[in-house]
C-alpha cells in the first residue's frame, strides 16, 4: 500500500485565510499620499526616472498627487506603463526607483514610489473610464500571441495607435503571471482580470483564450493572416530538476501550485504539506514558500545552492519570507528526494562552497531535511516546439530565448518578440517595455 504523505486542506481555521491571502500592502488614503508626496525632491534628471525600465516621468506624477491632480498623475503613468496598477504592486521597487530615491540615500526612507504610483492608478481605474481613444482604423491587423503584460501592452499601444489586434492566449484566461505566477496576497480581489479589462475597454483587440500556438494554430498560418505578429508567450516549460526522486507522490513543480492557488474560490480547499521543502532561489521561490506558510504548513525551508547575494530574489523579498516563518538555508545542493512507499518522505542535499575560480563546489558532506511536499522552484524554459509547429520558418533561438534586435524584431521580418520569451527576467515591468518598444518598431513597419 502506499504512503500518503501528510498533505492535506483546511490547516487552519476557515477565517484565518482571508488575512493570510489579503492584500500584504494597503493602499494609502489621501492624507497618507500628500504627506509621502510632498517628500519628493522633483529632482532634475531624476535618478529614478533612469532606474524605471519604461521610463515613467516619476517626479512628475507624484507632482499630480501633490497638487490633487490625481487623474493627471495617473496618465503619466499609464501613457509609459499600461500595466501601472500591476507594477505599483509586483516591482521590485526596493532595487528600482525607490533604490536610487535621494531620499534613501540621505535618510535610510526612500519616496514610497510603488504606493504613490497605486494611489493614482487606483483611482483612474476605479473613476470608470477609458482615458484612451483610438485613431482612425488604419487597415492593418497584428496577431499577438501570448495575453500576458508583454503581449497586452504592446497590443494596448498598437491599438491606439488604430491598428486591430487579435491576442491569442493558451489558457482560459489572460495575464500571464500577474493572473497565474504571482502570490496571491500581493493582487488580491480579482486585480489582474479588472486591469486587463480596463486596457481592452480602448477597442480594437480581440481577445481568444484556450487558444495555443503550435496546437490550435502556427506561426506560418499567422504570417499568412496577418500584417505582423507579435511573440509574447513568456516562458510555459518547467526546467528541469534532474534529482532521483522527482516522480515521488508530493513533489511538484512550484509554478503550476501557485497558479492552482490562484484560480482556488477558497484557499482552505488547497491541500499543502505539514513540512514543505522548495528548491530554488528565486522570486517563485519565495512566493510559494510564504503561501505554503499561510494555507498552513508547519515548517518551510527553502534550500538554495549558493549563498544568500546569489539569489534571484531581492533582500527585501528574502526577508518578508523569513518574517512570515520561512527557514532558508544557503549553500545546499539537491542531491534527491527519498521516498517512503512512494511519497516523498526527505529531501537530501550536499553542503557547497565557491571555488577559487568562482565556481560552485561540493563538499561531499551531506543532509537530510524531512518533508511531506517538495517543490522545485528552479526557473521556467521557453518551449520552442510550437514556433515550429506547421513546417513554416522559425525565428532564431540563443541560449534558450527568441533572439530579437533592439527593437523586437526576431531573424523574421514580420515577426517580433518580446517578455520572458526572450530576456527571462520575470519582470512585469520590463515585459511591459518589451512590448511598448515592439508596437512603436511594428507601427513605423506597418506605415512604410
Amino acid at each position: 500500500m502506499t504512503r500518503k504523505p501528510d498533505i492535506k486542506a483546511g490547516r487552519l481555521p476557515a477565517g484565518v485565510y482571508v488575512g493570510n491571502f489579503a492584500d500584504i500592502q494597503p493602499p494609502l488614503d489621501r492624507a497618507a499620499a500628500l504627506v509621502e508626496a510632498s517628500r519628493c525632491y522633483f529632482c532634475h534628471d531624476a535618478p529614478c526616472i533612469q532606474a524605471c525600465p519604461t521610463g515613467i516621468d516619476i517626479p512628475g506624477f507624484i507632482r499630480g498627487i501633490a497638487t490633487g491632480n490625481l487623474r493627471g498623475a495617473a496618465m503619466k503613468i499609464l501613457a509609459e506603463n499600461i500595466f501601472g496598477g500591476a507594477c505599483a504592486r509586483v516591482c521590485p521597487t526596493e532595487v528600482l526607483c525607490e533604490g536610487v530615491c535621494v531620499r534613501q540615500a540621505q535618510e535610510g526612507r526612500p519616496v514610497p514610489i510603488g504606493r504613490l504610483q497605486r494611489h493614482a492608478t487606483d483611482f483612474l481605474q476605479a473613476a470608470g473610464s477609458q482615458p484612451f481613444t483610438r485613431a482612425a482604423d488604419s487597415g492593418r491587423r497584428v496577431a499577438v500571441v501570448g495575453a500576458g503584460p508583454a503581449g497586452l501592452a504592446c497590443a494596448h499601444r498598437l491599438a491606439v495607435l488604430g491598428h486591430r489586434v487579435t491576442v491569442y492566449e493558451a489558457r482560459r484566461r489572460p495575464g500571464g503571471l500577474n493572473e497565474y505566477g504571482i502570490a496571491a496576497y500581493k493582487v488580491p480581489d480579482d486585480f489582474a482580470q479588472r486591469e486587463i479589462d480596463f486596457i481592452t475597454a480602448v477597442g480594437g483587440i480581440d481577445l481568444r483564450c484556450g487558444k495555443a500556438l503550435g496546437g490550435d494554430f502556427d506561426l506560418a498560418e499567422l504570417r499568412g493572416k496577418f500584417d505582423a505578429v507579435f511573440l509574447a508567450m513568456g516562458q510555459a516549460g518547467v526546467r528541469a530538476l534532474e534529482v532521483e526522486g522527482g516522480e515521488l507522490d508530493g513533489v511538484e513543480d512550484a509554478i503550476e501550485f501557485i497558479a492552482r492557488l490562484r484560480q482556488a474560490d477558497d484557499p482552505a480547499t488547497l491541500p499543502v504539506g505539514r513540512r514543505v521543502v522548495v528548491v530554488g532561489g528565486g522570486n517563485t521561490a519565495i512566493d510559494i514558500a510564504v503561501q505554503c506558510k499561510r494555507l498552513g504548513a508547519e515548517e518551510v525551508t527553502i534550500a538554495y545552492r549558493r549563498g544568500p547575494e546569489q539569489m534571484g530574489a531581492t533582500r527585501h523579498e528574502q526577508e518578508f519570507a523569513q518574517i512570515n516563518g520561512v527557514r532558508i538555508r544557503h549553500w545546499l545542493r539537491p542531491l534527491r528526494f527519498a521516498g517512503d512507499n512512494g511519497a516523498v518522505a526527505s529531501a537530501q542535499f550536499e553542503y557547497t562552497h565557491m571555488g577559487d575560480d568562482g565556481r560552485l563546489v561540493g563538499s561531499g558532506e551531506t543532509t537530510e531535511i524531512p518533508c511531506d511536499m517538495a517543490f522545485r522552484a528552479v526557473g521556467q524554459a521557453v518551449q520552442s516546439a510550437p514556433l515550429r509547429e506547421g513546417g513554416g520558418e522559425a525565428p532564431t533561438m540563443s541560449a534558450g530565448r527568441i533572439q530579437v534586435d533592439g527593437d523586437g524584431l526576431t531573424s523574421l521580418p514580420d515577426v517580433w518578440a518580446g517578455g520572458d520569451c526572450v530576456a527571462g527576467e520575470d519582470l512585469t515591468v520590463q515585459a511591459v517595455q518589451d512590448g511598448k518598444l515592439a508596437a512603436t518598431a511594428i507601427d513605423r513597419h506597418l506605415r512604410g
